[in-house]
């Protein structure tokens, strides 16, 4: 699927729903940023020293339902160029390196009274041009599109079913499932735990060879064990999270040049802001003499 197509594919999926019905609630714009020690996606260490994180998205009530179009990315903070230490997204071509980027968009919609489905779809671009001496990296060639699915529960543990598919380079599917809870440290601050599991089903390496992948194999990839803080900063939330990984596909298991492990500890802090726009909706039962 090309760029120009996915573009297409977002506009029209927010059209649809922004037709559906008028807007009932606040327009939420939000950006977030985090610093983390390495880049870890999906249990892969793609980068494995400091990277900076930059989110940013706008979210449209569209009756019960919402519209929510964003942009991530990933900067590689050194310059990675050591073979024997680094693993680097950009290839270690230079500091502060925009490795990154992938716009997304996705339509969320409660069913019942404790479950919210999502639907969505993401584009991961790489911009940067490896050269014979870049230390790994990727480039064009890598771009890619996933279409993507979950179904959120709230009850105990607040569980999260959670379905990507490769619809370009790779045609497969990978398969989340978490849970997580707060613990009340104190009457303003609480202990965020979590866990995620990972599944390929389609992204390991293919028979042929001539296919593009994620993982080694098929089945568990990693188990992803965190712990975070949220704290309020004035409009600002700081959260600082640690994350355990147990590794169980042998890419994920690969966290340097010279070190195999079948676990991993990373972690940072995300500084959160974000901001409604437009009438707030009005409590069930409120009248305006209220």
């Amino acid at each position: 699927m090309k760029r120009a197509n996915v573009l297409r594919a977002v506009l029209v999926l927010g059209g649809i729903f922004a037709s559906a019905a008028p807007a009932a609630a606040q327009t939420t714009v939000g950006a977030d940023a985090s610093l983390f020690s390495s880049y870890v996606w999906r249990g892969l260490s793609l980068t494995n020293k400091p990277v900076l994180q930059p989110d940013l998205y706008v979210t449209i009530p569209t009756g019960k339902a919402s519209v929510t179009l964003g942009g991530w990315a990933n900067i590689d903070l050194g310059k990675y160029d050591d073979p024997e230490d680094d693993i680097s997204e950009s290839g270690g071509l230079s500091s502060f390196n925009f490795a990154e980027f992938d716009p997304w968009a996705e339509v969320a919609f409660p069913v019942g009274e404790k479950t919210t489905l999502t639907g969505g779809i993401t584009a991961y671009i790489y911009p940067n041009d490896l050269t014979a001496t870049s230390n790994g990296g990727f480039d064009s060639d890598a771009n890619t599109v996933e279409l993507y699915a979950k179904a959120a529960f709230d009850v105990l543990l607040s569980p999260k079913l959670s379905m990507w598919y490769d619809v370009d380079k790779i045609n497969g599917a990978y398969f989340e499932a978490s849970v997580s809870h707060t613990i009340p440290a104190s009457e303003k601050v609480g202990i965020a735990l979590g866990a995620i599991a990972g599944f390929s089903a389609g992204q390991g390496v293919p028979d042929s060879g001539d296919d593009s992948f994620n993982f080694a194999d098929d089945g568990f990839t990693h188990l992803d064990l965190s712990a975070g803080v949220p704290l309020s900063a004035g409009v600002f939330s700081i959260t600082p999270v640690f994350h355990f990984v147990i590794n169980g596909d042998d890419f994920t298991k690969f966290t340097s040049p010279t070190d195999e492990s079948d676990t991993k500890v990373w972690g940072g802090v995300t500084v959160s802001w974000s901001h409604g726009y437009g009438e707030a909706p009005a409590e069930e039962g409120a009248t305006e003499a209220e």
